[in-house]
């Protein structure tokens, strides 16, 4: 079944458009405390790894970085997203900014623009124009890299994330991610159940430590037995 995917939404303060139909849960994560509370409460320090992917304006990354002073690479496929980023960071020699999105395979995809709901799906209501981005073989793109670990990867790329979960899922690669925090969409009638087999091949080497269904959750990686 063709898959959903927006590359280009990130973290902003507005609600979540991936959310629709899921009111009471947006509820309930803003009345718990919301990002504030979840989003940033992490055990991390200066050496920690952390990806962002889904960049849009670099607002988490450097909300999470006035934190830990953390290495974070950033994911953004839209290009002028991606250059304001690194304007943005250009002096911060720990924060990378890369133009491309992570996926099933290596590509080229004609996003349709949209601001922060700019989409490889369909148009967005801007007007009908579209770019060329990048998306890059999440197994290739780790591969190159050779990081024994990252400490946080967060994902929020409107639908993508189960075609990019499933890859990491069949590479073996989600035991290097120590937490993964995500938000899930609701793209298609089979959205629910992509979801949980996803959660249900991440119970063998995480355990959930918040779960707004459609909103947000996180996932942090089980001790090693011995």
């Amino acid at each position: 079944m063709k898959i959903l995917k927006k590359m280009a939404r990130p973290f902003r303060e507005k609600p979540f458009p991936g959310a629709k139909g899921n009111r009471e849960m947006v509820k309930k994560w803003q009345a718990d405390g919301g990002d504030a509370a979840f989003r940033f409460s992490y055990d991390l320090d200066e050496r920690s790894l952390v990806l962002d992917l889904g960049g849009y304006e670099g607002q988490w990354a450097s909300d999470l970085f006035s934190r830990y002073g953390c290495r974070i690479a950033v994911f953004e496929p839209v290009e002028s997203f991606a250059k304001a980023i690194s304007l943005r960071f250009a002096k911060n020699a720990k924060i990378e900014v890369l133009a491309l999105g992570l996926g099933a395979s290596t590509r080229p995809e004609q996003i349709h623009m949209g601001r922060d709901a700019s989409s490889l799906f369909g148009a967005s209501g801007s007007g009908g124009s579209t770019e060329t981005v990048r998306i890059v073989d999440a197994k290739d793109w780790f591969a190159e890299r050779s990081f024994p670990e990252v400490a946080l990867m967060k994902v929020n790329i409107e639908g993508g994330e189960y075609e990019l979960l499933d890859r990491m899922a069949a590479t073996g690669l989600l035991p290097l991610v120590v937490n993964l925090q995500v938000q899930f969409h609701e793209i298609a009638p089979d959205s629910h159940a992509r979801m949980e087999k996803i959660r249900e091949t991440l119970r063998r080497t995480h355990r959930p430590t918040y779960q707004y269904e459609f909103v947000w959750e996180n996932w942090e990686r089980l001790p090693v037995a011995g």
